[in-house]
């Protein structure tokens, strides 16, 4: 089956994006783990399909699927690659577009210097809505990893996350501990975790190992939960640039109720056509 895709990042993030709308799509959790692939397939963190929107407050579906095959609620680096591709592809004309997602609503916008502004909508610390078993609401939690009691705030953008402070992002250890956390039994849909380095009060540095990928160059939702756990802890302002290894973000939260907004690049790199 020819399959026309294509392929897009968001400060390092990438994605093999799929045309719901003018093709006929119907993919297995196989044939994604192998797209995927970055030896076999084409290579992606997620792969992400434009569909006809099955409600009548939105333009478009924008499902998400992560290298494991699995569907997951949100991607905000995918969603900022989601509004240029269906300008790029003429899908719609209007600079700011309500998109529908598995865990809501979000409303991307087109930016006139080229970058996408992407309303994630208010976090989530209530621990049942992330989900998070804990008796407590405390913004900080201990969870035990790996024989060691590390510190999180358990926050949900739509997907759930587990941000911890560190010393040195550089040096965090990710490749251990990202996975023991993504899988933690407290956990029951697994969850992303963040490592984030605060540079000063408008600067973070950030990585994310993230669930059913691994360690991503950017993650996103990964920002926003990082600088709203940041926010609520009392140690970030309400703007805060965000450096990841792929690139460079910029979150901005007011607190409460409000939205975070999440600011940053959305890159076509090439066309192609596969045959699964």
């Amino acid at each position: 089956m020819p399959l026309k895709f294509t392929k897009m990042h968001g400060a390092g993030n990438d994605f093999v994006v799929i045309d719901g709308v003018r093709q006929t799509v119907a993919l297995s959790p196989e044939q994604i783990r192998f797209m995927a692939d970055r030896h076999f397939g084409v290579g992606c963190d997620q792969l992400l399909l434009v569909e006809k929107s099955r409600r009548d407050d939105a333009d478009f579906r924008y499902r998400i699927f992560n290298a494991d095959g699995g569907e997951v609620e949100q991607c905000g680096n995918g969603a900022r690659c989601f509004v240029r591709f269906v300008h790029e592809k003429k899908l719609t004309g209007k600079k700011e577009i309500v998109v529908e997602t598995k865990s809501g609503l979000i409303s991307p916008r087109l930016e006139d210097d080229g970058r996408v502004t992407v309303n994630m909508g208010a976090p989530i610390f209530a621990p049942a809505q992330i989900p998070f078993a804990s008796e407590s609401e405390a913004v900080m939690q201990p969870l035990e990893v790996a024989g060691q009691t590390v510190q999180i705030t358990a926050v949900s953008m739509g997907n759930p996350h587990a941000v911890q402070v560190v010393d040195d992002a550089e040096t965090a250890p990710v490749e251990i501990q990202g996975p023991l956390i993504e899988r933690h039994a407290r956990f029951p849909k697994r969850v992303n975790a963040g490592f984030m380095q605060i540079v000063d009060r408008a600067h973070i540095k950030l990585r994310v190992y993230e669930r059913g990928t691994g360690e991503t160059l950017s993650c996103g939702t990964g920002a926003c939960a990082a600088v709203a756990a940041g926010i609520r802890r009392g140690l970030l302002d309400e703007t805060v640039h965000v450096a990841t290894r792929g690139g460079a973000l910029t979150i901005h939260w007011a607190g409460a109720q409000a939205p975070v907004l999440l600011t940053g690049p959305a890159v076509t790199v090439f066309e192609g056509e596969i045959n699964l």
